[in-house]
């Protein structure tokens, strides 16, 4: 079992809840457009973490709080009684604002936070909510396999068909070739992530020029999930592709407060981009959820203003916790792919002698008393990442620590 003392008694909270399960479904109750997805890996693996006292460097979310001054605007928020109520469906006036002020700032990106701005359940309902406005039936999405899980989801939920592009190690950098092969005339949309979950590359700006050349060429919208814009290492920068020649009127952007201040429970997310665009995921999201928690925007919108400092601040410190613990998982025989961004580190596991991913991600909580998430589930090639394994490093640095030593019992059980 985890040392007590290096468990947040929030954390601990996290890990009893987590272990719940969906309750078994009659295969002819799920509709055909959701059949064969099954249970999300993140919630197989933070119960299987929490049924062994594992340390869970599975799910990327923070074991601290993002900064007191938002929890503070948060509580005082709630005490004044702002967001008792339901909020617009579009978001907060100060939050749409500052939403838009952070896109001058740091893009300089001009845009309406009335027409321009659409506030979210997190990041992934952005995407969800453009996905179901933008994709017909049989429609194609380019996809760039390692993806985030809920992509495939929420596009056969559209009635669309994905068409995976695969970013292969070490570089995970975009094929052109395969790209262009990938387009046909139901092709729509392209979804593109970066800094990119799970392998932590961050698209340069001839990467993205040539993409942005093709979605032109082509007239196809760009949805941009950029939630990870501000967590970025070794000097690299994020650039938006919105901000590329000819660019603006075809993108949509996804952002998220839970990466950049560390809130990933409060789930505030927010599109922004083109009125039209916008307009679309405010049509969708109406149908939906509606609102977004109103106490959690008015704080977001005080961690949008804090500025540089805190943003390259919080870089620095994930950038030492990710060199903490590739520097453990490299001394448990590793083969790591150092990431440019994110909260994850991918590893190779072939030369381990263990299995393939799955069969190392599960059996690791008995080996070592570690979770991990196996790449494969973010395939649909599934012969493709059959051998990657992903961890987070968004933990304190006593737990890094910590599974470092534990992972090295691997050692033990190869030789």
């Amino acid at each position: 079992m985890e040392n007590e003392s290096t468990i947040t008694a929030p954390a601990r909270r996290f890990a009893a809840g987590s272990a719940v399960q969906f309750p078994p479904m009659r295969e002819t109750l799920l509709t055909s457009k959701l059949a064969g997805f099954g249970t999300s890996i993140f919630a197989e693996m933070s119960a299987l973490a929490a049924s062994t006292g594992s340390i869970n460097l599975g799910q990327g979310f923070p074991d601290t709080d993002g900064p007191v001054e938002v929890v503070e605007a948060a509580r005082e928020a709630l005490a004044r009684g702002f967001g008792s109520q339901y909020p617009p469906v579009g978001g907060v006036p100060e939050l749409r604002i500052a939403i838009a002020d952070h896109q001058r700032a740091y893009y300089a990106i001009n845009l309406d936070p009335d027409s321009q701005v659409q506030v979210t359940v997190g990041a992934t309902e952005a995407i969800a909510a453009a996905l179901l406005a933008l994709l017909d039936d049989g429609d194609e999405c380019i996809v760039f396999e390692p993806f985030y899980d809920s992509y495939p989801a929420c596009i056969a939920m559209a009635g669309a068909v994905s068409v995976p592009v695969t970013l292969r190690p070490p570089n995970f950098g975009i094929e052109f070739d395969e790209l262009r092969a990938a387009i046909t005339p139901r092709t729509r949309v392209i979804l593109v992530n970066s800094p990119h979950n799970p392998t932590g590359t961050v698209f340069d700006v001839a990467t993205l020029t040539r993409l942005a050349e093709i979605a032109c060429e082509h007239d196809l919208i760009v949805i941009a999930d950029e939630a990870y814009e501000h967590l970025t290492f070794d000097g690299v920068s994020h650039m938006p592709i919105s901000t590329l020649p000819n660019m603006a009127e075809r993108t949509l952007t996804i952002g998220s407060a839970g990466k950049s201040l560390s809130f990933t429970g409060w789930k505030v997310g927010w599109a922004t981009g083109p009125a039209d665009l916008v307009g679309a995921v405010r049509m969708s999201k109406q149908f939906m959820t509606f609102g977004v928690g109103g106490a959690m925007q008015y704080a977001v919108s005080v961690g949008l203003r804090l500025g540089p400092a805190y943003f390259n601040d919080f870089a620095s410190t994930l950038q030492a916790k990710r060199d903490r613990l590739a520097a453990g998982l490299d001394s448990a025989g590793f083969q790591i792919f150092t990431p440019k961004g994110t909260y994850f580190i991918t590893t190779d596991i072939s030369e381990m002698g263990l299995g393939d991913g799955i069969a190392l991600c599960r059996l690791m909580p008995e080996l070592c008393g570690v979770v991990a998430i196996p790449n494969v589930a973010f395939y649909a090639n599934k012969h493709e990442g059959r051998n990657l394994v992903r961890f987070a490093f968004c933990k304190r640095d006593e737990v890094l620590d910590d599974a470092s030593q534990r992972l090295l019992r691997l050692r033990e059980v190869r030789t």
